[in-house]
């Protein structure tokens, strides 16, 4: 995978964490990067889902456990317009 490949494909994961919600369970409905911490901390202990969620909650995880919610601002501005 090339550079410009690869950070597509971030950008990708990116886009996806602010526009994807959460397909299912007590916050079903709820955008990807909204999910409370603890909700994360606990799906990573128990196994993140298979598939396209579970690369989204991992990737969520990471950027919640490093405090790097606020990379995500203006995304979700730019969505919201």
């Amino acid at each position: 995978m090339n550079s410009d490949t690869k950070q597509q494909s971030q950008h990708e994961i990116l886009m996806q964490l602010v526009t994807m919600k959460m397909p299912f369970g007590k916050y079903q409905g709820r955008l990807i990067c909204d999910l409370p911490e603890h909700y994360i901390v606990w799906y990573r202990q128990k196994g993140f889902p298979k598939g396209k969620l579970g690369v989204l909650m991992e990737t969520i995880y990471e950027i919640k456990l490093n405090g790097l919610e606020d990379l995500l601002i203006p995304l979700k501005n730019r969505i919201s317009k």
